[in-house]
Order: structure tokens, then sequence, then C-alpha cells
């Protein structure tokens, strides 16, 4: 018996310590069921991390071909000053065609005293002598005095006020109307009139009406009804002004000994492109020596400027340059150098630094001022460039520009291609009635097309993009030669890899571009499908998690029956 019972009790106990183990192994609350969710979702994103890898790379390398792209865009239109041919579409970027004036005062003046002038770009250069006599001045009367310029003058009536070239209008005044509101309605009809009205405070006690012409060389002219401007003392009892201020006078100057007249003193007219503004006079004497030398010569200014903003572009755009050439200590590119080696990026550079070789005759870029450092950037020497400018600005600016030249003058340049060769002769054919009627090159006519006086330059041919202009009315060969400057060549590699529309980096932005939502969408795509996963599985461990408590419930169901037959 007690064998038998102690055997008993020994199983029992080994059955309730296995049955304690066992569950205490699915207890809920030692399971990390978030922990599991997440690996089981990082699972399915793992190919995402890879795509996102390639993402950041293509990200990475459009970025700095945007930025290549960007500086190369800088770099052509600060060539596009330097590069523009007389004659084409472009001459009014072309800072060598820009004009200013250079005043030079002779004998007893002060030239900015006198004059300032504006020249439009491409007027004609010379050197002129200008003599002023006469300063234009607009006509000013006034009125007697007024002990008040707002209490009622008690006048009524009409006034008719007018200048020759403008026209005239009648201003009714009424009995409570005072000096200021006369002067109101004067100026309400001034566009139509030419005249305006002013109050003068001439002391404490006394204000005047004064009336001026708004143009220079106009004199007014006025009606007096109801007698309202003579008893102002405007008029005198002969219908004459009372106090003339100033009398209307034109300017009168001469230039080159050419006397001329103008009702005013911004004359635009006297030199083609050219504007005087007349501010006094050399003499009243025209027989004086005084006068301004005038010259309108190209901007110097204007030119050393744009060479010098030519220099920075190209730096900025080396300086990027020099940036992806960057080697680590092992010998592999740094982390800046995001376009290391790469092929386009290497051209594009080549083709900068052909261009800067060029030369025309024997001016060369060192002849100008500007060397290269260590580094291949440009350094410019101002006072060589400054040097250059003043003593032979035309070997500068075959340098830098295009140069187009006919053999004859009944043909113009309108737009310049790319691919034309230095020279060449085209035959140009014209009927019985002088209308243009074809154009070739080596008895080709398939090279041109002819619209009118144009001649432009047939598609997929070399002449392509290049536009000629005939104004003659015979048939005619005729000689051409060309010279692409360093600016030229500077910008036909920097825009036809910067261009935005089909520049050779826009291609490859674009492509890099449509790889990014290609990896996007992939991304987006797995990211999708993890989700949705994520979705199922978590439903899924909250059914085991339900079902664990259910069977839970049920052990500690069992457990407290086994407790209650072993306590039988």
């Amino acid at each position: 018996m007690t064998t038998v019972s102690s055997t008993s009790t020994t199983t029992t106990t080994s059955t309730t310590s296995s049955t304690k183990s066992s569950y205490a192994s699915t207890d809920p609350s030692d399971i990390d069921w978030d922990g599991l969710i997440e690996e089981a979702v990082n699972a399915k994103l793992a190919r995402a991390d890879s795509i996102e890898t390639k993402l950041t790379a293509a990200e990475t390398k459009r970025a700095a071909y945007e930025e290549a792209q960007s500086l190369l865009a800088a770099l052509a239109t600060a060539a596009e000053a330097l590069r523009a041919p007389s004659g084409t579409l472009a001459a009014d970027d072309d800072v060598f065609r820009n004009r200013t004036a250079y005043l030079t005062a002779v004998g007893d003046v002060t030239a900015a005293s006198v004059v300032s002038v504006t020249a439009d770009t491409d007027a004609d250069v010379g050197t002129y002598e200008l003599k002023v006599t006469q300063i234009a001045k607009a006509h000013r009367v006034s009125s007697a005095d007024q002990t008040s310029s707002s209490e009622a003058l008690a006048l009524a009536g009409t006034i008719t006020l007018g200048t020759a070239g403008t026209g005239s209008a009648t201003i009714d005044v009424t009995a409570d109307m005072d000096l200021a509101a006369i002067a109101e309605a004067v100026n309400a009809v001034t566009d139509a009139t030419g005249v305006k009205a002013t109050v003068m405070k001439v002391s404490d006690t006394a204000y005047r009406l004064v009336l001026s012409s708004t143009e220079t060389g106009q004199t007014i002219e006025a009606t007096d009804g109801g007698g309202v401007l003579e008893s102002l003392g405007v008029i005198d009892a002969d219908g004459n002004f009372a106090d003339e201020l100033q009398a209307a006078q034109n300017a009168v100057f001469s230039i080159d000994g050419v006397e001329m007249t103008r009702s005013t003193n911004d004359i635009d007219d006297a030199l083609d492109g050219v504007t005087l503004h007349l501010y006094a006079v050399t003499s009243t004497d025209e027989s004086s020596s005084n006068a301004v030398s005038l010259e309108i010569a190209t901007d110097l200014s204007a030119v050393e400027d744009a060479v010098s903003a030519f220099v920075d572009a190209y730096n900025a755009y080396r300086d990027f340059a020099l940036a992806q050439q960057t080697t680590s200590s092992d010998g592999t590119a740094s982390s800046d150098a995001v376009l290391f080696g790469d092929s386009t990026l290497r051209s594009i550079n080549t083709a900068l630094a052909s261009a800067l070789t060029f030369s025309f005759d024997d001016t060369a870029l060192t002849t100008i001022g500007i060397t290269f450092d260590d580094d291949n950037k440009l350094v410019l020497d101002t006072d060589t460039l400054e040097s250059a400018l003043l003593d032979d600005l035309d070997a500068l600016e075959a340098l830098f520009s295009y140069q187009f030249d006919a053999s004859s003058s009944d043909l113009q340049l309108l737009r310049r291609g790319t691919e034309a060769p230095d020279s060449f002769t085209i035959d140009i054919t014209v009927d019985a009635d002088g209308t243009l009627t074809g154009a070739s090159v080596g008895g080709d006519d398939s090279l041109f097309t002819v619209t009118g006086s144009r001649i432009v330059g047939a598609t997929g041919t070399i002449y392509e993009g290049l536009v000629l202009v005939f104004t003659g009315t015979e048939s005619a060969s005729i000689d051409i030669t060309t010279s692409r400057g360093l600016a030229e060549r500077i910008y036909t590699a920097a825009d036809g890899a910067s261009d935005s529309s089909d520049g050779t980096l826009a291609g490859l932005i674009d492509n890099l571009s449509t790889k990014e939502s290609d990896y996007q969408s992939q991304i987006d795509d797995i990211q999708s499908r993890a989700d949705a996963y994520r979705t199922i599985i978590t439903a899924r461990y909250a059914r085991i998690q339900a079902s664990i408590s259910v069977a839970e419930s049920t052990l500690s169901y069992l457990k407290a029956l086994l407790a209650q037959s072993t306590d039988s």
C-alpha cells in the first residue's frame, strides 16, 4: 500500500510539473508579437532597400548634371555677349556694338554741364563738335499779387487757354472760386491745352497764379471772357500778357558748324541713334571757340565687364569640373566626385579647353591679359586688358567674335549656323524681274532654299541654320569668309551641352529622371505589398493570440479540475 501510494503521488506530481512548464512556454506575454510582424515585413522590404540605393545614386547624379547644366548655361550667356556678329538678329546683344558718348570740353566750358548724350546700339562711330547758343525754354506768365489763395475772388466768366502745338480748351470760372480752384480747373485740362497752373506764395499776403507751357518752345495763347484774366492781372487792357516771366524759345545749336533749331532740349533726330540732352549754352556767340567734343564709340567699359563676366563664368564651371576629378588617398573617387570619369563631362571639358586655345592672327588670350593658373582656371590682368581695349579693339573683337565678310554688300548675314565652312562661294540667280530665284554652292542648288529675299540653309546640310539676305537685283557669285572666334567656340560647346530642350545634358537628365520614376514606382509597389502583408499577418497573429487565450482559459479550467480531483 505504502509503495503504491508513493508511486502514485510521484506520478501525479511529475504530471503537474510537466504541465506548468508547457504552459509557461506559450504565455502570450512572453512573445514579441510586434517584433515578429516587423521582422516579417522587413523581409518583404529588403529588396526595396537595394532599389532605394539605386534611386539615391540616380538623384545624386542627376543633381550633378543639373549643376553642370546651370553653370554651362551661365557660361554660354557670358560668351553670347562677346560672340554675336553684326548683321544678325542677335546684334543687340553684341557688346562690341554697344555705344557710349565721350565728352571733352573745348575752351571755357564744362562738358557735363552743357550736355549729356545717350547712344543706341550700333550708332555710327564718329567725333563731332557741338556748340549750343540757346536752350529751349517754356513760356511762363504770372498774375498780379492776390491777397489770398483760398478766398473767393467773386470773378465769373470763361477763359480759353492753349498752345499752338497742343490745342486749346475753355474753362468756366464762377464767383465762388478762389485762386487755388482756378489753378485746379486749369490743370484739369492740361492734356488738351499744354498749359499748367501753379499758385505761388510770394509773401504772407501775396499770392500769384503762374501759367506755364508744358513743352519748351511753345507760347501760351489766352482768350479772356468776362474779364477774369484781366482782373487777375494776367493780361492787360490790350490783351497782352501783363507779366511775362519767361518767353518761350527754341534750342539753337550746331554740330560740326551746321546750325539747327529744335523746340526741345532732348534732341534725337540730329544724329542717327544719338540723343542729345541740352542743359546750358557753350556761348551765345556762334563764332566762339567754346564747344564740346562729342565722340560716339564702342563702350569699352561694357566690353571689359563682359570679358570679366566671361572669365568668372568659366572659372565657376571649372571649379565644378575639378571637384568631379578629386580622388581619395587610396586613388578612388572622392564622395563629392559624383561624375568621376564621366565620358560626357570629359568631352565637354575637352571642347572648352580646345576653344580657349584659339588665336586670331597674333592675338590670343595672353595678349589681352588672360592666363591660366595651375588648375587651368583663367586669371585676368585688368591693366593688360584695358591697354588692349585702347590700343587695338578690333583685334580683341576678332579674337572673341564670329566674323562674316562677303565680297558684295548686297549679301547680309541674318543668322549663322554652326557647321558651314570658313569660306565658300555662293552663286545667286535672279530672274528678269530682279526676283531672287535660287542659290547654290559648287553647282549644288539643294543646299539652300529661297524665301523672298532670304537664302536659308537646307535642313540636314552643313549650311543648316545659316540665313542670308540678298538685296541685289542681278545674279552674282559672292565669296564668303567667316571666322568662329573664341567666344563663338565656347558658346557652341557650352550651349550644345546645356540647352534645356536638346542639349547633351538634358538627355542624360531626362533619362535619370525616368529611372528615378521607375525606381520610385518599384519601391512604392514593394511598400504597398508589404503594407498589405502587414495587415494579413497582423490579423493572423491576432487569431493565434486569441487561440492561445482560449487554450490558456481551457488549461486553467482543467488545472482547476485537476487540483480539485487531487484534493479529493
